[in-house]
């Protein structure tokens, strides 16, 4: 069965193409000048003063993209916040908490001790960058400004990063990187709901730098990005596999001659099957849910009827799907998480930024 957000996919890149889905994607593409001038009236308004932005007392940077789905911004925002961190900074992400029960609430996710929040209530994506980088502080809020003022009368932070933070121009910010995907940056050059674009792709012009994930090492041809704008390119690469909990990263050779069941709730989860199978894994199946899915009985019970059918030997997610599962883990069947690192073909860019901005 096909999810309402794999049929806008779909739609939006040309695969469907029945009359009745051609007659709706021209509607679409209607709807979407409307939304394009929307967006420039608003970058412009801010930018002229007419909109009010904050600025915080600490140098802040933003990860963020200008294509909807999955072009790494978490594991980017982990890279730079260990980056910092290696640096003795301390370091506060900034987040908005998508899909948690407190998503719009300020909240603090990780004091730099301890998470304190679950997945359920903060989303998935700040309880992994918490689990992932002891010492991190995540405080959550639909405004940035006001969870980056709780983080500074808390935490006292020498650096913020603004997470998935291009289009939140509420909060000024000093360095703005934004990630495009390598293989495709500009989706289909349409705007939502045409297409996969948050906003002209002429708002890139207003980023410090832009990163190329998903790339093979040179910036694809024919875009326009301003004259000497710094560039990196990068890759997301899987590093191994643990248990729920953490533990020791094992290398997928110990997983190579059995089968498994791979599922995935993020933007693009056939990329995530496909490095699976590059790691000579060898897949029974595998299942796609939409992204930020909660595994409430209705999930589970689909995956069970799924191994059974398939006769998978193990189950494997990712990193940010297996946050959710905590120890409520199935007992018939190992469980284990692929681990995901940003590598870079070339990070000298990114760095020298960094080190200008301490």
């Amino acid at each position: 069965m096909v999810t309402g957000e794999a049929y806008f996919r779909e739609l939006v890149d040309g695969t469907r193409r029945s009359p009745a889905d051609r007659i709706l994607f021209a509607f679409l593409r209607l709807c979407a000048i409307p939304y394009a001038v929307v967006m420039v009236v608003r970058a412009y308004l801010y930018r002229a003063g007419i909109l009010a932005s904050h600025r915080l007392p600490r140098p802040v940077v933003s990860v963020g993209n200008i294509v909807v789905g999955g072009t790494g911004k978490t594991p980017m925002t982990a890279w730079i916040a260990s980056y910092l961190m290696g640096k003795g900074k301390r370091v506060a992400v900034l987040t908005r908490g998508y899909g948690g029960r407190l998503e719009g609430e300020v909240a603090v996710v990780a004091d730099g001790t301890r998470r304190l929040l679950e997945p359920a209530d903060a989303g998935d994506e700040p309880c992994l960058l918490a689990d992932s980088l002891p010492g991190l502080i995540v405080v959550m809020g639909s405004d940035r400004f006001r969870a980056g003022t709780l983080a500074m009368t808390r935490f006292n932070p020498d650096i913020f990063i603004l997470d998935d933070g291009f289009q939140h121009l509420k909060l000024k910010r000093d360095l703005d990187v934004v990630l495009l995907d390598g293989t495709n940056p500009r989706g289909n050059s349409l705007t939502f709901p045409a297409g996969l674009l948050r906003e002209p792709f002429g708002a890139v012009g207003r980023a410090s730098l832009v990163v190329f994930t998903r790339s093979d090492g040179r910036t694809p041809p024919g875009l326009p990005l301003p004259a000497g704008m710094p560039v990196c390119h990068a890759v997301h690469r899987l590093t191994g596999f643990t248990t729920t909990g953490g533990g020791a990263l094992r290398p997928f050779d110990g997983l190579r001659g059995r089968r498994g069941l791979a599922f995935a709730g993020i933007a693009n989860p056939a990329a995530f099957f496909d490095a699976l199978e590059a790691e000579g894994l060898t897949l029974a199946a595998t299942l796609a849910f939409p992204d930020h899915s909660v595994y409430g009985d209705e999930e589970c019970a689909a995956l069970a009827r799924l191994r059974r059918g398939c006769g998978a030997d193990y189950l494997i997610t990712t990193a940010k799907d297996g946050v959710k599962f905590g120890s409520a883990v199935p007992a018939d069947i190992p469980f284990y998480i692929a681990c995901l690192e940003m590598a870079f073909h070339d990070e000298a860019p990114l760095r020298a930024a960094l080190d200008n901005l301490l």
